[in-house]
């Protein structure tokens, strides 16, 4: 049985995709899949524009990255991270831009707060704090302050 490490991170993602277009799981399978060649997508979940979060990778609720449930969201940190998509991340003339909805943010808090008490010793971060990217379009460690996370779970 192949090791399973203790999960350290939360990383937040955007899919890069104009606001107020609709990306479904089939999209970024397309994307991860095909496009990239990867074996597997890049995220665990997605939250659509609607605030309705979608598993795109099956895991259990122990505080371990088991094998299968790795997926490609920032290298070096897969093994040790659960990863969130949000839909959206750009503008009209394609520059980074939170382009979170009122029921994308309120689906990100509620998501983000139980992913807390499940694991408790988690950092939340942005793919920005692991790659020198734009995404996920807004600044991961401000926000979570901004809806009472404690500083020792927020990546600096």
């Amino acid at each position: 049985m192949a090791k399973a490490n203790k999960i350290e991170y939360l990383v937040i993602h955007c899919t890069a995709t104009q606001e107020g277009r609709s990306v479904t799981k089939h999209d970024i399978e397309e994307w991860h899949l095909k496009g990239r060649g990867w074996d597997r997508v890049g995220y665990s979940d997605m939250i659509h524009l609607n605030g309705v979060i979608e598993n795109l990778t099956p895991y259990n609720d122990n505080d371990l990255v088991e094998s299968h449930e790795i997926t490609w969201g920032a290298t070096g940190i897969n093994s040790i991270s659960r990863h969130i998509v949000y839909v959206g991340g750009i503008d009209k003339k394609l520059k980074p831009k939170d382009t979170r909805t009122g029921e994308q943010l309120a689906a990100m808090e509620r998501y983000v707060k139980q992913m807390l008490k499940k694991y408790p010793s988690i950092k939340i971060a942005g793919h920005n704090q692991f790659a020198a990217k734009a995404c996920p379009s807004f600044d991961v460690p401000k926000w979570c302050k901004i809806i009472g996370i404690s500083d020792k779970n927020i990546k600096k």
